[in-house]
């Protein structure tokens, strides 16, 4: 966890009072979001004071993760408000923020030197970044993120997802973090989110949260489970959410049915939990224990011999099970359940 960080500016501190520039509300302020509002503010009002915090002091005070902190301070740092210190571990040591009333930011609003208009986003795939500095930025976050250095092609993928399909940084970075908080690191596996993202039309980090978190998480353990490596479609993701919502089954249930369903078949797997779920559900199956009873019941029903036509012997006694409810199912039996997913 980082230490604390001084905030460090060239004009005197006033402690009694926390004034905002009237630049920053004309210039600055509409496009910032809730979080990255309260950051500035909060950083102005600790200059004033004299005092020092850290990610992890404003992270709490404002219920925030410490990379929703960094993506907020990055954002301020790439519109010219602040800047940041590093030590020699790349650990966040200092932010300093910049004087609004200085003629920097203004001027590289109203410049009209033809450098920006001669390198046009969608001029060629994997084209050079559109600002060097922000692009060496976003590369030392993706290093940070996967704690490793890029390779050549991860770092051609990065500059294609920002600058041939037009991500933003703060998208760039969310998508980093969406995809290593479920264990892909792969970065072809990156673009491919990254394309889905395109085409779905995000824009920003809160409509990519909003479209990629509407499935249960769970739904993405089921994929991995099934041996399944795409995102899951809308159609995939309705067999989870049935398994979850209207079945009300356990995770551990459907785990079971997900590993039987990887030993029996490599075709449509998704199917053929269903029809093993399904099957349960309709047994009266609620958790895993549940499972071993109907299995028990089912070898049992196997076991018991048929009765003998016009005999006057005394049929054996049928097993019973613990869990009444369960009949007793011929459509259980995993062969006929395999025939059955592959007709369909």
């Amino acid at each position: 966890m980082m230490g604390r960080v001084t905030i460090n500016r060239e004009a005197g501190p006033d402690a009694d009072s926390t004034s905002v520039s009237n630049i920053f509300i004309d210039e600055f302020m509409t496009e910032a979001n809730d979080a990255q509002l309260k950051i500035y503010l909060f950083l102005l009002r600790t200059m004033r004071a004299g005092l020092s915090t850290s990610l992890s002091d404003l992270a709490e005070r404002f219920n925030l993760t410490e990379k929703d902190v960094t993506r907020a301070l990055r954002f301020w740092e790439k519109r010219g408000l602040v800047s940041m210190e590093y030590d020699r571990n790349k650990a966040l040591s200092g932010i300093h923020l910049e004087d609004l009333t200085r003629p920097s930011a203004p001027v590289a609003e109203q410049s009209d030197t033809p450098v920006q208009e001669e390198t046009p986003a969608e001029s060629t795939a994997h084209s050079v970044p559109r600002n060097a500095e922000d692009a060496s930025a976003l590369l030392f976050i993706a290093e940070r993120y996967l704690g490793r250095p890029l390779s050549v092609a991860d770092t051609n993928t990065l500059l294609y997802i920002r600058d041939t399909l037009g991500f933003s940084d703060d998208l760039v970075d969310y998508l980093l973090q969406y995809c290593i908080e479920r264990g892909k690191t792969d970065f072809r596996y990156m673009e491919r989110v990254a394309v889905r993202w395109k085409e779905a039309g995000y824009e920003t980090p809160e409509q990519a949260k909003r479209g990629s978190f509407k499935y249960d998480k769970r739904v993405y353990e089921v994929m991995d489970l099934l041996g399944l490596s795409n995102l899951p479609t809308a159609t995939e993701a309705a067999f989870v959410e049935r398994w979850l919502s209207e079945y009300h089954l356990s995770i551990d249930v459907i785990r079971e049915a997900c590993a039987r369903t990887v030993l029996a078949t490599q075709k449509r797997r998704l199917e053929y939990a269903d029809k093993i779920l399904t099957s349960w559900h309709k047994a009266g199956v609620i958790k895993k224990g549940d499972i071993r009873q109907l299995d028990e019941a089912h070898e049992a029903s196997r076991r018991t011999p048929a009765p003998r036509s016009g005999g006057s012997e005394t049929p054996a006694p049928r097993q019973s099970s613990r869990i009444r409810n369960f009949p007793q199912r011929n459509d259980y039996d995993m062969a006929a359940l395999e025939t059955l997913v592959v007709k369909n």
